[in-house]
C-alpha cells in the first residue's frame, strides 16, 4: 500500500500536522483526501521527492566492467586483472580491486605478490 503526502492548502489556517504536511498509507484505489481529519481544513497530495539506493554507472564504468569480463571469459585473466587494478585505482572502486586481486590468482601470480600489491594500495 502506497504512502501519500498531504498539506494544507493555506497553512496560515491550519492546525500543525496539516500546516507541516504528513503522510498517510491509502490504496491506490481510495479517492484523495479533501481534509484534514483534525482542523477540517483543505488539503492537497503533494508531489514528494523520491530518494533511492539505485547508482548509476558511468559509461566508462560500464566499459571496463564489461571488457574485464570479456577477458575473464576467453581465460584472459592478466588482461583482466590489469584493466580492472588500473580503473580501481581511478576510481576507488573496492569492488573492483577485489575482482583484480583474483584475476592475479588465477594468472597464477605470487600470493606474496598480491598480498604486497593489496598493502601498498591501502586495501
Amino acid at each position: 500500500m502506497p504512502i501519500y503526502e498531504y498539506q494544507a492548502v493555506d497553512p496560515k489556517d491550519a492546525c500543525h500536522q496539516c500546516s507541516n504536511g504528513f503522510e498517510i498509507l491509502q490504496q491506490i484505489s481510495e479517492a484523495p483526501l479533501l481534509t484534514c481529519s483534525f482542523c477540517n481544513q483543505r488539503v492537497k497530495k503533494i508531489i514528494s521527492w523520491c530518494h533511492s539506493a539505485v547508482m548509476e554507472k558511468s559509461e566508462e564504468q560500464t566499459r571496463v566492467e564489461n571488457k574485464v569480463k570479456d577477458y575473464e571469459n576467453s581465460g584472459r585473466w592478466s588482461h583482466a586483472a590489469e584493466l580492472a587494478d588500473k580503473h580501481s585505482e581511478k576510481t576507488k572502486d573496492k569492488g573492483l580491486k577485489v575482482r583484480a586481486l583474483e584475476n592475479y590468482k588465477k594468472a597464477g601470480y605470487d600470493p606474496g605478490f598480491l598480498s604486497k600489491h593489496a598493502k601498498l594500495n591501502g586495501d
